[in-house]
């Protein structure tokens, strides 16, 4: 069954039950409901069809019922609960049908039993409903929602407890109005108390609901300040980042990391945050996260670094913990090898720059935004040239990305690329403003990719301008044209290094498709669109072939639209304010009221007979120019028609929704008519008590007058009573005077008898040292005197070894003689050998004992001579002590 077959069947089964509530209805419509989600219909679902939009507003009204079966609401609210995730499904549910107010609704009408399954389920997609999307102040039941939060956050049930906080969290983020309403409550300061109580719970996830909730509430005021002072806001840094790196799910990383980038727009702590010492560490922590396969986890990481980087110290540090390690190269044509290398952060981010387009779009977008921050701090301190390498490596990885995508992908594709494109071209223009990277970017980029660029998204606008003008072709040719005049301006930049850059710069800017993104971009209401084209224009008016007056008469009628547009916006909130006051908010578009139609029928009429008459008076306009003028005008009028059958449609849908609020409308008056009769009653109460109270005020009354006589006497002495005060006071500044300058006097008499007393033992100490020193000296003296008798006695004997010495030494010679002689007398004696062997042996037997005599005599002398060197060591240490005294005798021992 195709998808179009099953809603007709979903719409028949609504319209079944909402004419007879039978059960066998509600069980045919809730088993149509369960086919819808089986077939994953989102995209028609919320595509603003009229079909799809039938049944969404049939099965909000039977939701919101309070007559309907827990079971078929539970069903309906899983259906759409599948879609409040997608962006464009999530913003539709929540602006134009109201899914938050039912969701309310039905909490309200089930207040009475909050552990019903239901509520529970509720509040958990009304959680991820509102995260990060604000809440309409005139949606329904908004104001009782918040009391039931407020009012169950103490709830025994943890998922209770935890889907509150985090609901509450998400209503009270950015909204002044729900801040308001919670601080105008009678139980405000009890709500602050449990919210204190649950900063020391078990866990994180609940802790960092109730810290976003009271950064939210309290961060300005006297509370807040006491909580996120400089004591404990280190603590609140570590638990956010523990959370963020550690990471306790998903759901409470994204809190964490909301919650610190709440806080950093506070001045005070975001200079708190560049004090804290564990601040390296815990970024290099997070960086990490860069290389996490989770998208979701990667975006929030970078959205994280991109916050830190709005404070300008966390800016330079985070850019030199990106940027300064060097990234190594790459060979070209291995784009995988970008996600392979290693732990660098700056990798990790080109890797999720590049990721696929169909991918998560906040995730690209956030790295390209990132990089931005990081490349602009570069170049204004001192990293640029050490960001070279790492800009290579990036400028190959990222002009990938501006190749034109396939024009048969739908305008789906084509807007995701023109949003990468953009920020890629943005990024690009950052790059420009330094001389070296600006010629990096040259040598990467080629002309051949800008035009190409350029040429797709023009005609791409002019195709857009001349289909049926709804609100996404409006907003996706605005698109296209910002990424056109970033583009021309890029190229604007680099056609000095580039001369094939220049002359397609100029001839594009001569081409008259380009009054469409010009004309766009002067009429805009954003700053930045106005001045790059004012830029463009600037180099385009001088050129012979501009086309300006057709683009005088596009920005002529683009101011004639949007003046128009606000009116019917006024109109169209008026109608909204009466229908909010009936119970319910619709879209803006849903009010529009019958008349206007025909009336923006005769305003075109005016405006095309104004462009006869322009016609007439501009005579000397080339025909081609005035042929484009009429196809201006004829696609302004194929704009115009679109837009009133787009509102009558929303007329017929309005109509049904007014069905659904009249039905409400009697439920809530007979409510109202039960409470005024319970007023009424209570209004009797209080004027009986309104008496009781008057007469004690009389009482009051004169208790007060005597009261004012006797705080008048009261005064009079208080008068009195300070003057002795007064007095009291200067006699006791003197007495402190006094005292003071006593207890300095006392001190330095302390001071000067601790002096005087260690003086005193300092002199008998040196009496003592003296009188021993005499005593060494006399001591000295007489060891002296018995030195120098030794030194005489050794003298004596030192000569006395002399003479034996040299008598020993004569006799040594004679013994030599008589030993030459012998061997004379053996050398002529050799013949009579035989005579003489007796005699020679003789002579040999002396020779020997000769040997051993003088053997023995030069032991003694080398005995004498290391006697006589103790004696000479002794005198020297006799001279030694006796200094001067013996100055002759150790010069005649030297001699």
């Amino acid at each position: 069954m195709d998808v179009s077959t099953c809603l007709k069947s979903l719409l028949l089964a609504i319209r079944q039950y909402r004419n007879n509530k039978s059960a066998i209805n509600a069980s045919q419509l809730q088993k149509h409901i369960e086919e819808v989600c089986g077939l994953k219909c989102g995209g028609v679902l919320f595509s603003g069809q009229v079909l799809p939009s039938e049944c969404l507003s049939g099965l909000m009204e039977v939701a919101g019922d309070p007559n309907t079966n827990h079971t078929l609401t539970g069903t309906i609210i899983s259906l759409l609960a599948q879609f409040a995730s997608d962006g464009e499904a999530k913003e539709a549910l929540h602006s134009s049908y109201n899914f938050t107010g039912t969701l309310a609704a039905i909490i309200h009408c089930n207040r009475t039993t909050p552990e019903e399954p239901l509520v529970l389920q509720c509040l958990n997609v009304l959680q991820r409903l509102t995260y990060n999307v604000r809440t309409l102040h005139c949606v329904s039941h908004v104001h009782e929602l918040i009391s039931f939060l407020m009012q169950h956050v103490q709830s025994s049930n943890d998922d209770t407890v935890k889907a509150c906080l985090g609901l509450m969290a998400n209503l009270c983020r950015h909204d002044t109005s729900v801040q308001s309403h919670i601080k105008s409550q009678s139980n405000v300061k009890a709500f602050y108390r449990a919210l204190i109580n649950f900063l020391g719970h078990n866990c994180l996830t609940v802790v960092v609901f109730a810290l976003s909730i009271l950064s939210s509430l309290t961060l300005n005021e006297e509370v807040g300040q006491k909580l996120f002072n400089a004591k404990n806001i280190h603590q609140t840094f570590q638990l956010i980042f523990n959370i963020t790196v550690n990471g306790d799910g998903t759901l409470t990383r994204n809190y964490a990391v909301d919650l610190l980038v709440d806080l950093l727009k506070n001045p005070k702590i975001a200079d708190y945050l560049t004090k804290y010492k564990h601040l390296s560490v815990c970024l290099s922590e997070v960086l990490g996260l860069l290389h996490s396969k989770d998208p979701d986890t990667a975006s929030k990481v970078m959205e994280l670094l991109v916050s830190l980087c709005s404070v300008p110290v966390l800016r330079k540090l985070v850019c030199e913990t990106v940027l300064r390690p060097p990234a190594p190269r790459i060979q070209l044509g291995t784009r995988k090898g970008v996600q392979a290398r290693g732990s660098e952060p700056s990798l990790a981010l080109v890797h999720w720059v590049t990721s696929p387009l169909d991918g998560p779009e906040q995730c690209y977008m956030q790295a390209l935004s990132l990089l931005i921050e990081l490349f602009e701090e570069a170049i204004d301190s001192s990293l640029c040239s050490s960001a070279q390498s790492f800009v290579e490596l990036l400028l190959q990885e990222v002009l990938v990305l501006l190749h034109s995508p396939d024009s048969t992908e739908g305008d789906h594709s084509l807007k995701k690329h023109c949003l990468r494109a953009g920020r890629v071209v943005d990024l690009l223009l950052v790059l420009c403003g330094d001389d070296a990277l600006r010629m990096l970017v040259s040598q990467r980029l080629s002309p051949e990719v800008c035009v190409s660029q350029v040429e797709l998204l023009l005609s791409y606008c002019q195709d857009l301008a001349g289909s049926t003008c709804t609100t996404s072709n409006y907003q996706l040719s605005q698109l296209c044209s910002e990424v056109v005049l970033k583009t021309l301006e890029l190229m604007s930049h680099l056609k000095q290094q580039m001369p094939d850059m220049e002359t397609s710069f100029y001839r594009i800017l001569q081409d008259q498709r380009m009054v469409t993104p010009l004309s766009l971009a002067l009429t805009s209401n954003c700053r930045e669109n106005v001045q790059v084209a004012l830029r463009i224009l600037f180099e385009a008016a001088p050129l012979p072939d501009f086309p300006s007056v057709i683009l005088g008469d596009s920005i002529a009628a683009n101011n004639a639209y949007r003046q128009r547009d606000g009116e019917l916006s006024s109109r169209s909130s008026s109608a909204c304010d009466d229908v909010s006051f009936a119970g319910k908010s619709f879209s803006m578009m849903h009010a529009e009221p019958s008349g206007s139609a025909y009336h923006s029928i005769d305003s075109l009429i005016k405006k095309l007979r104004n462009g006869v008459e322009l016609q007439e008076k501009v005579k000397d306009v080339h025909m081609s120019e005035v042929i484009d003028v009429y196809e201006q005008k004829l696609s302004a009028l194929a704009c115009k028609e679109s837009r009133l059958q787009d509102l009558l449609e929303a007329k017929a849908l309005a109509l049904s929704q007014a069905d659904r609020l009249i039905a409400q409308y009697r439920c809530q008056r007979a409510q109202a008519e039960a409470e005024a009769r319970k007023l009424a009653s209570l209004l009797k109460d209080t004027e009986r008590r309104k008496e009781d109270l008057q007469t004690e005020l009389n009482d009051q009354l004169l208790e007060v007058e005597r009261l004012k006589s006797d705080s008048q006497q009261l005064l009079e002495h208080n008068g009195r009573l300070q003057a002795v005060a007064d007095q009291h006071q200067e006699l006791k500044g003197t007495y402190n005077q006094l005292l003071s300058r006593y207890d300095k006097g006392e001190g330095m008499l302390k001071e000067l008898q601790a002096a005087h007393i260690s003086l005193t033992q300092q002199a008998e100490g040196m009496k003592k040292i003296n009188e021993g020193l005499q005593l060494q000296q006399e001591r000295t003296l007489a060891e002296m005197a018995e030195r120098e008798q030794q030194i005489k006695g050794l003298k004596l004997d030192v000569l006395e070894k002399d003479r034996n010495i040299t008598g020993l030494q004569n006799e040594l010679k004679r013994q030599e003689e008589q030993i030459h002689e012998m061997e004379e007398n053996i050398s002529i004696l050799r013949k009579e050998l035989n005579k003489t062997e007796q005699a020679r042996k003789d002579s040999s037997i002396k020779a020997s004992s000769l040997e051993l005599q003088k053997s023995q005599l030069e032991a003694k002398v080398e005995k004498m001579e290391g006697d006589l060197s103790k004696h000479t060591q002794m005198i020297a240490m006799i001279h030694s002590l006796s200094s001067g005294k013996l100055k002759d005798v150790t010069a005649n021992l030297s001699l």
